[in-house]
């Protein structure tokens, strides 16, 4: 890959993953809505709205793969959601098509399926059961990636990403903590696989209490070096400090799940941990 491209620099995963690819990626391209505050002196940095299709198609010129991190990263209203992770979406794919991109990575989400129970274990071709008008766009971006792949021949993995950080912060991110390292390993397979046309992968480390069925990523060469049991005494001790939660607490997506729920939950069990 002679030249990387990555959006959504500034934000959380984009700021970590600043600091672990430039050795692996020497040509990496930034972008983001807005120049990040502490820009390096050797970092290449090209603003871009995302909403705005001509100027994705400049930062997508003379690029080979694109980690696609840009978009509206939580909650939100149907507005925000809809012109930065819906047309903000489609924007990238179509520049990423005209502009003869090689490999897109897609930042999917478990928000995506987050309304399946914790107690149900899920692999990456489930029906997707969003749990927000967040994981509502994260659906449509595997879509769009699928059609690119199959009608464009644009290669190209979507990874439902859990949680990312430097340790797993309570009981449900025990099941789906990403180190960042791990993000890495993932990214690159996307990258430079030869066999890759499209795939979904959880964005997981190696939890023993993991909900999902990863194994097509470890059939590409997959090998975490995160386990989130080693943070279990941690987790359990900030899981202690928070409120009951019956609905975020059943289905795998959290409160995610629970806000503006007003639906049937004569099926939901609370659990006691």
């Amino acid at each position: 890959m002679a030249r990387i491209l990555m959006t959504g620099a500034a934000g959380g995963i984009g700021t970590s993953l600043r600091k672990l690819l430039p050795p692996i990626y020497p040509d990496l391209l930034l972008s983001d809505i807005k120049q990040p505050a502490d820009l390096g002196a050797g970092e290449k940095f090209k603003a871009a709205d995302l909403a705005d299709l001509a100027a994705v198609e400049a930062i997508c010129e003379g690029v080979d793969g694109i980690l696609h991190f840009g978009g509206y990263s939580v909650e939100g209203s149907w507005d925000q959601i809809h012109q930065a992770n819906i047309i903000g979406c489609y924007n990238l794919f179509e520049a990423a098509r005209k502009q003869g991109v090689k490999r897109v990575i897609f930042a999917s989400s478990n928000h995506a399926v987050g309304f399946y129970p914790r107690h149900h274990r899920i692999g990456t071709d489930v029906t997707p059961r969003p749990d927000s008008r967040y994981g509502v766009s994260k659906v449509f971006g595997e879509a769009l990636g699928a059609l690119y792949a199959d009608k464009h021949g644009l290669k190209v993995t979507c990874l439902r990403i859990g949680n990312f950080g430097e340790a797993p912060l309570d009981h449900r991110r025990l099941s789906i903590w990403l180190k960042p390292e791990d993000l890495v390993q993932l990214c690159r397979i996307g990258l430079e696989h030869p066999d890759i046309h499209f795939e979904v992968f959880y964005g997981a480390s190696y939890n023993e209490r993991s909900w999902w069925d990863n194994h097509r990523a470890y059939d590409f060469g997959y090998r975490p070096t995160g386990r989130g049991e080693d943070f279990r005494e941690h987790a359990m001790a900030e899981q202690a400090k928070l409120l009951p939660d019956p609905v975020g607490d059943f289905y795998q997506g959290g409160t995610f799940c629970s806000m503006e729920f007003d639906g049937d939950k004569s099926g939901i069990i609370d659990w006691k941990k």
